[in-house]
């Protein structure tokens, strides 16, 4: 039997994982970095050994590494998460060489479903419908296609490209990017099905023959391939595709002779209708991130399972029909309003009201920075049936309070509000499509003014509470009162009040109460409460949702004025490479520089025509959001002197 499971792997599926373990009475190790040190899924594990550096290739993707620290610490086992070192075939022999018990399927399955295009191969042989097209014979009609990275998932390495021109560029891209996410820059390309649905299929097979066929989940609702909802049962789905999907699964199992947790995943057109057609895409050879919307609906704890399967226990009976339906969203650090722009920062405040699931990589305090992916939590719920669930889901996030890093919550608010979700008319494309509805701000302009309100008035306060001279004198007094007080918060919200807070801008509303922390407003009869954080940043949670309002200075520093032309980090990152040299003439759409963050590629391109001045991107140097790279400067500008 097991007794101790080092975890390869960080965040919130090395709590998962640590949760499961505890509840065996299995001890655990946690592996981390540098930048994980503080991370709460370090100080949860029983023990745990610093892996120095912060890039994953230094560190997390080190299988030696990881198997000298599982060796230090005591461990028996190693379960490897997803991501990372979970579908390296080679890390999983090195793992048993050791001595050790590898939690998954063996390298030889591994091997032969880790690569999508040995996959296919396999899949096609069984009689399984595959998507297939050969990147060196497209032709036009062949397009749009989509490149994806042979050796991980995630929506790392993956491209789509409508112009045959583009493709042996966007190739190089994909390859880049898959080899700094999985270490190998194997691609591929397959038509690109923008309306069809994506659906999978839950797998759990033993040593002893058994293999249980654990649900469908549907993840159809994804941003760059990246998955945002999932849920189980997949919706509106007719019986003879779910028995394709079903059965097409079980000969993926057969075929490679599958041991452990893994995932078939499919692509399906008309999902609804008994004429439905499903395209096998790949198989997961790991635990999925989207989980736990199975373990809610069968009641099983797939982690239990694995564990059990790899210490040689035989399965037992396969799980009864599924109960229920659970929705998961995927709370991303990242800004949907500005092209998915990965956030870093820190975490001041994450709170989810109980009666839902949490599975996060942080909490209150945490600091999430540019080295790995931008999820920093999962949120679950569980519903008698699909209306139910969604309602507790989008009830539980308008109540969620998370501030210190801009999040993806507005949209997935967004999201479970839609008529179109709501009614499981879903495909994969629906979030570009309403990308601009999803997104539009949990609060209307009133609440975002009642906001601003509270928060100028626990200002207020502050000030006062603070005052070392002259504290008895009431909040925002004036001694001529000619006019009242004016705070502006960005990006343009004004509100006013004046002596004793009692008088302000806002019609129909009064003020209750107003301290440092609490303002209690009025709202024609109504009463609302509004907790109020203030620091550089005020952070305001009411009725209607949380927002976090940057105050406007009221004069500025010149020297905090930027260079017009200058082109700014978007993020923090590692700066990949450099395209030009101070001085160098530019087009429009010119590459200027390469950046790294949370293992995707950005790349920063001139606005204008012009020349490049003020070079400040290195090669190989980390940058803060915001810092100057270089300036794209007007060429008929006298002050260019001979370069204009």
């Amino acid at each position: 039997m097991i007794r101790s499971v080092l975890v390869a792997n960080r965040g919130e599926i090395a709590r998962r994982v640590f949760r499961t373990c505890r509840d065996l009475g299995i001890s655990t190790v946690a592996v981390y970095s540098d930048a994980d040190a503080g991370a709460p899924f370090v100080a949860e594990a029983d023990v745990a050994v610093r892996l120095p550096g912060n890039a994953p290739s230094d560190t997390y993707l080190r299988g030696d590494l990881v198997i000298d620290a599982a060796l230090r610490a005591g461990a028996d086992a190693i379960h490897p998460g997803y991501g990372f070192l979970s579908e390296n075939a080679d890390f999983a022999r090195q793992v048993a060489k050791a001595g050790l018990i590898w939690i998954g399927p063996t390298p030889e399955t591994i091997d032969s479903m880790g690569s999508k295009i040995r996959a296919k191969e396999l899949m096609s042989a069984a009689g399984v419908p595959i998507l297939s097209v050969d990147a060196a014979t497209a032709r036009a009609g062949d397009f749009p296609l989509l490149v994806k990275a042979s050796a991980g998932g995630g929506g790392r390495g993956m491209r789509i490209v409508t112009d045959p021109k583009d493709l042996e560029g966007e190739l190089a891209k994909a390859g880049a990017e898959a080899l700094s996410a999985f270490g190998d820059d194997t691609v591929f390309v397959e038509p690109y099905l923008p309306t069809a649905r994506h659906i999978e299929v839950q797998v759990m097979a033993d040593t002893h023959g058994t293999c249980w066929i654990v649900g469908d989940r549907d993840c159809s609702i994804q941003r760059r391939h990246q998955k945002v909802v999932e849920e189980a049962p997949a919706p509106a789905v007719s019986d003879p595709v779910r028995k394709v999907l079903h059965d097409a699964s079980r000969a993926a199992v057969e075929a490679v002779g599958y041991v452990g947790a893994g995932t078939v995943e499919f692509l399906v057109s008309d999902a609804h209708l008994d004429t439905g057609k499903a395209y096998f895409l790949e198989m997961n050879t790991r635990l999925q991130v989207e989980h736990p919307v199975t373990e809610e609906i069968f009641g099983v704890d797939l982690v239990a399972e694995q564990i059990r399967v790899a210490s040689g226990a035989a399965l037992g009976r396969e799980p009864s029909a599924p109960v229920g339906h659970a929705v998961e969203v995927r709370l991303y650090a990242e800004d949907p309003a500005d092209d998915w722009q990965p956030q870093t920062g820190t975490v001041r405040t994450f709170d989810v009201p109980a009666g839902v699931r949490v599975d996060s990589a942080v909490e209150s305090g945490s600091v999430v920075g540019i080295h790995y992916d931008a999820m920093i939590a999962k949120v679950v719920a569980f519903g008698d049936d699909r209306e139910q669930a969604v309602r507790l889901l989008g009830d539980a996030l308008r109540r969620t309070r998370i501030h210190g890093v801009t999040t993806n919550i507005d949209l997935l608010r967004g999201i479970l509000a839609d008529e179109e979700f709501g009614a499981a008319r879903i495909h994969t494309a629906l979030l570009d499509e309403r990308l601009e509805e999803w997104s539009k701000p949990n609060l209307d302009e009133h609440a975002v003014r009642k906001s601003a309100l509270a928060a100028a008035l626990a200002e207020a306060s502050t000030t006062t509470a603070e005052a070392k001279v002259l504290g008895r004198i009431p909040t925002a007094y004036r001694n001529v009162p000619s006019q009242p007080r004016t705070r502006t918060y960005a990006p343009d919200v004004v509100v006013t009040y004046s002596a004793g807070l009692v008088q302000h801008d806002l019609e129909g509303v009064t003020v209750a109460e107003a301290t440092p922390n609490r303002v209690v407003l009025d709202d024609n009869g109504v009463t609302e409460t509004y907790a109020v954080a203030v620091g550089d940043e005020v952070d305001v949670d009411g009725p209607h949702g949380s927002i976090t309002l940057v105050p406007v200075p009221v004069f500025v520093d010149p020297a905090d004025v930027i260079a017009e032309g200058s082109l700014l980090a978007p993020m923090p990152a590692a700066v990949i490479s450099v395209a030009v040299t101070d001085g160098q003439q530019v087009s429009k759409g010119d590459v200027i520089v390469v950046l790294e963050a949370m293992k995707m590629q950005h790349t920063i391109t001139a606005p204008t025509d012009g020349i490049v001045t003020d070079l400040a991107a290195v090669a190989g140097a980390q940058v803060e959001s915001g810092a100057v790279l270089a300036v794209i400067a007007d060429p008929n500008d006298p002050s260019q002197g001979e370069n204009a």
